[in-house]
């Protein structure tokens, strides 16, 4: 069983890997803006987190699911959704409650790591970045960001 995951998981790591490689010039137009920022976040990131922040904590999460979800929508439909749509290596469906609910509950930032750099846990695999090489830090974060809000 274990040899057919793995074999199963390799598979579709070449196969995401391959996706990737053609969706990455189609994402560069769109990663330029984010990247801009990313490169100096002190100016952005300061006055959203800021204006959200004395808000509420939960406030700051749901401010960020809709700001993210545009590019993380397209991240999530060039290349999360083989395996989250149909739950392929027992990937959590997106929109599933009790398969996305134990892992909101270990927190973003565990989400984070696990999409980023890979994860094999006892019902299934994350290969790093989805198997989408190619795909920024910010933009795992935002594709994570999608899923997390289609499933509270």
């Amino acid at each position: 069983m274990k040899k057919t995951n793995l074999i199963l998981a390799a598979a579709l790591a070449a196969l995401l890997s391959a996706c990737g490689g053609q969706d990455s010039g189609k994402q560069a137009a769109a990663p330029a803006a984010p990247a801009a920022p990313a490169a100096a976040p002190a100016a952005p990131a300061p006055s959203a987190a800021p204006a959200a922040a004395p808000a509420a904590a939960p406030a700051t999460q749901v401010a960020a699911a809709p700001a993210a979800s545009a590019g993380g929508e397209s991240v999530f439909k060039k290349t999360c959704s083989l395996c989250h749509a149909t739950g392929v290596a027992g990937a959590p469906m997106v929109g599933n409650k009790d398969d996305w609910g134990p892992r909101i509950a270990q927190g973003k930032d565990t989400l984070y790591k696990h999409a980023i750099e890979g994860f094999t846990g006892a019902k299934g695999m994350m290969p790093p970045r989805g198997g989408g090489s190619s795909l920024s830090d910010d933009e795992v974060k935002a594709a994570v960001d999608y899923m997390v809000s289609k499933a509270s």
